[in-house]
């Protein structure tokens, strides 16, 4: 019988601030008034960010620019290896909530995760799909130094049945999603289970355990942007972990920092979409100030918002709170409803 994985780690008045952020940021997203053809543009800007990043921090030449024609179907100058590492990963996150067998993660949804991510990229293509039977060293492409060596070949095996054993477990499922998923991607890494294609295949498992646990914000945002962007932050943040103790809190409190970062880009964007159509309507075209902002960003989140919310949230008086309420109902932003003591206030 299998040890049971027991991840170590601490919360500390960040990571639970960042967790807080992150879930306040999502609901934000999942009220926004959003068209499908918004949507759409949201979930092709993560898919191809994501595999533009991914690939990146594995060496990969391709800019930006060409996964996004990649992606489109156009032809750009590069390797056959190059495109097809961009081709296999665009195609996982496309088809993320396949690598699954109701609703858990096994064994054989990694080894296919692994082996699609691969995909006619190796030297050797026995290494698709198959646990390693070499020892391996995890290092930075950039400065070449070894961050550590992952356990002898003979341990992954067992190492992997603890681990997802952990990632079905009741233990995991009380744990928030995003710190499952950053759990994972650490562990993964220091497993190091395959000879080649861990980092892609860890980040798209985190993306992976992020959808199975319905945090996936509808595919709109990218992870994998936030590592590329500081890759040597990236690799200082993996080397933090003590191999004796395996404490993930520093990790975790980087990995929740990218997780907020990733997720606050796409309120932005949301929020900036949800107003256009208000917007478009309002008579003079007036810019919104930070406050209005916050207001309706606020109402948005939580369907509907009163004067002595308005109040609260900035520390004005009720004669402040009218005038903000004042202005944003004469562009016909929002409108009122109930009367007397019940009034509150909605997006017109």
């Amino acid at each position: 019988m299998n040890k049971i994985f027991n991840p170590n780690f601490r919360y500390t008045h960040k990571t639970v601030k960042n967790l807080v952020d992150i879930a306040s940021a999502r609901e934000t997203i999942l009220n926004a008034y959003l068209v499908p053809k918004w949507e759409i543009s949201l979930r092709r800007d993560a898919l191809i960010r994501a595999a533009h990043a991914s690939t990146a921090i594995e060496g990969n030449p391709l800019t930006l620019e060409e996964v996004s024609q990649l992606a489109q179907g156009r032809k750009v100058t590069a390797t056959r290896k190059a495109q097809q590492e961009v081709m296999n990963y665009l195609k996982v996150l496309e088809n993320i909530e396949k690598y699954q067998e109701q609703d858990k993660i096994t064994d054989k949804t990694v080894l296919k995760l692994q082996k699609d991510i691969t995909k006619e990229t190796l030297e050797n293509p026995e290494h698709e799909g198959k646990y390693r039977e070499l020892q391996v060293f995890v290092g930075s492409r950039i400065t070449g130094e070894v961050i550590f060596m992952p356990p002898p070949p003979e341990e992954v095996s067992e190492l992997m049945g603890e681990f997802i054993e952990w990632l079905n477990s009741s233990a995991s499922s009380q744990l928030s999603p995003v710190l499952v998923a950053g759990i994972s991607h650490y562990e993964f890494v220091r497993i190091h289970p395959f000879v080649d294609g861990n980092g892609r295949t860890a980040r798209a498992l985190a993306t992976l355990i992020l959808y199975l646990r319905e945090f996936d914000i509808k595919k709109f945002f990218a992870l994998d942007d936030y590592y590329d962007s500081e890759r040597t932050a990236y690799y200082h943040a993996l080397k933090s972990v003590d191999q004796k103790t395996l404490d993930l809190t520093d990790w975790l409190e980087y990995f929740t920092d990218g997780v907020l970062l990733s997720i606050a880009k796409v309120k932005e964007k949301a929020l900036q979409l949800s107003l256009e159509k208000h917007k478009k309507e309002s008579k003079g075209q007036i810019a919104l100030t930070e406050k209005q902002m916050k207001i309706m960003e606020n109402i948005i989140s939580n369907g509907q918002i009163t004067s002595g919310e308005i109040q609260k949230m900035f520390k004005i008086s009720r004669q402040a709170a009218h005038k903000e309420i004042i202005k944003l109902t004469e562009i016909n932003l929002i409108e009122q409803k109930g009367a007397g003591k019940a009034i509150y206030y909605v997006i017109k």
